[in-house]
């Protein structure tokens, strides 16, 4: 696609047009420092604005502003001047929720995230007291020097190696970041000249906590996100990428700087580096006692055996246990900025614009972002959870509207089982505690959440939970199906010897729990209702499970693999926002890496239909059944082929195997 065909387009006032011919110019451009890149981004700043999509073109021209040319920076500046105001939510700061007159009133958190001493202390004890157990036993029940010397050894270089790594880990990130994001370290007064307000909260902070100011760093990378780390709160770095300084506003920034002051004052890096080092003994215990469990005395191998599966019990406990104390960490680092900045109301904004960021980011690149991904458990932001969030951001002229989307996160039962994977609260929950905070300082707040809760209590109650216990044994089917096979073939046998039931029943009972949850999982397609994906988003009884039919119109554009140049899945975007694609091939894997390498660049920045099955966990995605392009081409997508064929596969295995075993 040429810059010229783009430019034309607007010369004639074809501005839609020159949108998309400039926005897949930008997708395809190889050196973004080019002068035809940097033209077409001009060019596009201007024809977003005869689009009327002014918070498109501002993003842009912010970009723009933070250019490495002078002449584009200029211009850049000089073109702002003539923008008109955005609406009152997205930029009138008159009009933004107010915030408090004075700052560190404290703050009841009302149970929100539990106690974050309690959660630490009974994470690290209940971890502490999993590897004593296991060692005692070990001692005891073994009564031998050899395995007890090898393990000791074991623990002890697991000891030192994570002492080492602890104090070492800062200056191994810093080469890390150094190598894959190029972050620059750079001095308070830069920070201060891009955001006066966080400056102004760090030497608060630090002044207050009696702390050292962080090491800062800023990442050349319009995906907003900001991320702490170090060993002691004295060594600490904070790190923000610029997109922060692009969609968000002074006062916002800082919110997210205290967020981040709030991990380095309560310890989080020292404290999950200790849990998360526990958790590692855990599992050398497993690997150990599961490595002398394969020999020797019986006595001796059945205890190793038992050790070893208890051992292993305790580290997928201290899994969920870190990851409750990391959920834990983010709820009382947003306290602590609350509190620190007075503005409960400028987090809640600065997470909503977070998500938004990262939605037009994604939107713009035809590859997702190598640091979003990379620094996911760090940041302060899940950017899994972005899409249906920055959806509503996108296209909402009233904040109210955005709430909806919260319905999900804060009534689905799935949510909460989906959280429990998860290093970040959802962000529904996040904002519904910031909520509470601007309510104590008797601030009207940003979101009406009090709105979204009463929507919420008007939920059906049986659809939510009923669909959710009937989805949660949907899930465990195929395995239900088997034994339940299995013991009806026993009863069979007993009754009436046939070795040929026993041994076909679980088989016939396995293919029919497999296409019973096919059938739940992808309905029946035909009459899938055309919609588009805040709708879809909005919807607070989807679930990951049981899909829901839609065809979809919008534009291919990008891949939706992180950092896989051959990723078969898409992204799709239409007016209210964007959603991944999953392609399965007829072919399995390989299938799916041969239309990834083969086909899918080919088709990105085309116009197309979507029909899919939509589902919805942290993220929200589309089980993809067919797309069909302006130019005719279509491309058919097989999720149900295979659950078919294994289903049906096995019932014949059954019916097979009972025949031919009875005969006889």
């Amino acid at each position: 696609m040429s810059l010229q065909s783009g430019l034309d387009a607007f010369q004639q006032g074809r501005y839609q047009e020159a949108v998309q011919l400039l926005e897949q110019f930008c997708r395809n451009a190889v050196d973004y420092n080019s002068s035809d890149y940097l033209s077409a981004q001009m060019w596009l700043m201007k024809a977003y604005q005869g689009t009327g999509e002014i918070e498109k073109a501002t993003s842009l021209c912010q970009k723009l502003m933070m250019s490495e040319n002078q002449q584009v920076r200029t211009w850049a500046e000089q073109a702002r001047q003539s923008f008109p105001q955005l609406p009152a939510t997205q930029s009138n700061a008159a009009q933004k929720a107010s915030r408090a007159a004075t700052v560190g009133v404290k703050l009841a958190m009302g149970g929100v995230g539990g106690s974050l001493v309690l959660a630490s202390g009974v994470t690290m004890t209940l971890l502490f007291g999993m590897v004593l157990a296991l060692g005692l036993s070990l001692v005891f029940i073994l009564g031998s020097d050899d395995p007890l010397q090898g393990l000791a050894i074991a623990i002890g270089i697991t000891l030192i190696f994570n002492i080492a790594a602890f104090f070492l880990s800062p200056f191994l990130m810093d080469l890390t970041q150094h190598w894959l994001y190029q972050t620059r370290w750079v001095e308070l007064a830069e920070i201060e000249s891009l955001s006066p307000e966080t400056a102004k909260v760090i030497r608060q902070v630090c002044q207050q906590k009696n702390l050292k100011t962080p090491r800062l760093g800023i990442i050349n990378d319009q995906n907003p996100t900001a991320f702490t780390y170090g060993s002691l709160p004295n060594s600490a770095r904070l790190v923000v990428s610029q997109g922060l300084f692009t969609y968000l506003d002074d006062d916002e920034i800082a919110t997210v700087y205290a967020h981040e002051l709030g991990h380095i004052v309560h310890w989080d890096f020292a404290v999950m580096t200790v849990a998360s080092t526990l958790v590692q003994i855990c599992y050398l215990i497993y690997s150990t006692a599961r490595r002398f469990g394969r020999g020797g005395d019986s006595k001796i191998k059945d205890a190793m055996q038992t050790a070893a599966l208890v051992a292993y019990v305790f580290y997928i406990f201290g899994t969920y246990l870190l990851l409750y104390l990391s959920r834990t960490r983010e709820y009382f680092a947003d306290h602590f900025a609350a509190e620190s900045t007075g503005n409960p109301n400028g987090l809640s904004r600065a997470l909503v614009k977070i998500a938004y960021g990262i939605l037009e980011e994604g939107s713009r690149s035809p590859e997702p972002s190598r640091l979003i991904e990379g620094t996911r458990a760090l940041g302060i932001y899940d950017h899994k959870a972005a899409a249906s969030t920055g959806t509503a951001y996108r296209i909402a002229s009233d904040p109210q509207k955005i709430g909806r989307v919260f319905l999900w996160d804060m009534f689905n039962p799935w949510g909460w089982w989906m959280e429990l994977n998860s290093t970040h609260p959802l962000t529904g929950k996040r904002v519904r505690a910031l909520s509470t905070y601007a309510e104590q300082l008797g601030l009207p707040t940003e979101f009406d959440m009090g709105r979204v809760i009463g929507e919420g209590k008007s939920l059906s109650k049986s659809r939510l939970y009923g669909n959710f216990f009937l989805d949660v044994v949907l899930y465990g089917a195929e395995t239900i199906g088997f034994f339940a096979g299995l013991v009806m073939g026993v009863i069979l046998w007993s009754s009436s010897p046939n070795s040929g039931l026993i041994l076909g029943a679980p088989f016939i009972g396995l293919g029919i729990g497999i296409l019973i949850k096919a059938l739940v999982m992808f309905p029946d397609y035909k009459q899938a209702a055309e919609t588009d994906i805040l709708t879809l988003m909005s919807d607070p009884y989807a679930s990951p499970l049981r899909g829901q039919p839609a065809k979809l119109e919008g534009q291919l554009i990008g891949r939706g693999d992180a950092g896989y140049k051959f990723g078969s899945d898409l992204k799709i975007q239409d007016l209210s926002g964007m959603l991944y694609l999953h392609y399965a091939s007829r072919f399995g894997p390989i299938g799916n890496f041969l239309f990834g390498m083969k086909r899918v660049q080919s088709l990105i920045g085309e116009q197309v239909g979507a029909v899919g099955w939509f589902r919805r966990g942290v993220a929200p995605w589309m089980d993809l059944i067919q797309l069909q392009s302006e130019n005719g081409t279509i491309v058919n997508s097989y999720h149900r082929f295979w659950s078919f064929i294994l289903g049906g596969g096995s019932i014949i295995l059954g019916v097979v195997l009972t025949m031919f075993l009875s005969s006889r």
